[in-house]
């Protein structure tokens, strides 16, 4: 029995040795991987190729390309090893029109920005200016512009507070489609009503409106509009229920289903 055992530990020998060596080789592998990948390493961080080549930057509408660049702190030729994804978002987001940011690195040497800007959801008119103010509610007096714009709509007679707080909070509720149907909106208080609106549309009618209930009724504007005459224009008297009266110098009066399953 002593015997088998010595022939069976004879014959394990040359598997052992041939197991060791084959880890040997595996960790020597293993090193020489680690050691050449540093070596690349530093050689990259020490070259060109690790200096920023590229910056791309997507989403900006307001902001132009070099404005992103200039905010974010980021230059060509500057190493990528420096760019701090978090510091630069935090940049970015410092600007009055960036809602949120996000910051990419592509190797070897490219850094993607991409953007989303507030929406310009109003102009202020302020004499022959125009202001634009943001959905989040802030006033950009630093971006006026003498051109009347065309995207959004253009307040008259409203000032800092909160009416205009108001108005923007319901223009934001609103569907896009909605938004851009509207040309001019005057702020035209009563005495029995000191949120009364008076809106112009690019379709030709006129709305009445109170901001008490301005975005829950005005939700249902193409519906209304559907069931009038595109050819005889007039005012659409949302204060109260839903009223149509003609332009003509017969005023004619004309109560118009709101229907609250479509808007």
């Amino acid at each position: 029995m002593d015997k088998g055992k010595i022939v069976a530990l004879e014959d394990r020998i040359p598997k052992l040795k041939e197991q060791r060596r084959k880890k040997a080789n595996k960790r020597l592998i293993i090193l020489l991987s680690l050691f050449f990948t540093m070596i690349a390493a530093v050689a990259y961080t020490q070259s060109p190729l690790s200096h920023i080549k590229t910056i791309t930057v997507k989403g900006n509408v307001v902001y132009s390309t070099d404005e992103i660049i200039k905010a974010s702190g980021l230059s060509i030729g500057s190493n990528i090893w420096d760019v701090r994804k978090e510091k630069i978002k935090s940049k970015l987001k410092k600007l009055s029109e960036i809602e949120n940011a996000n910051v990419k690195i592509k190797w070897p040497n490219t850094v993607a920005i991409e953007v989303k800007e507030h929406r310009r959801i109003a102009y202020l008119k302020r004499e022959n200016q125009y202001i634009p103010v943001m959905e989040n509610g802030k006033i950009l007096s630093n971006k006026k512009t003498g051109i009347i714009p065309s995207t959004s709509p253009i307040l008259f007679q409203f000032k800092e507070g909160k009416v205009l707080d108001e108005m923007i909070k319901g223009l934001d509720t609103l569907p896009t489609e909605i938004l851009n149907s509207i040309s001019e909106i005057h702020y035209t208080p009563k005495k029995t009503d000191k949120y009364h609106i008076s809106l112009y549309m690019n379709d030709g009618f006129e709305v009445s409106a109170t901001l008490r209930t301005f975005s829950e009724k005005m939700i249902h504007y193409p519906s209304i509009v559907s069931q009038l005459d595109p050819n005889k224009k007039g005012i659409i008297d949302l204060e109260v229920g839903s009223f149509f009266k003609a332009f003509e110098t017969e005023v004619e009066d004309q109560e118009v289903e709101n229907n609250k399953g479509e808007g």
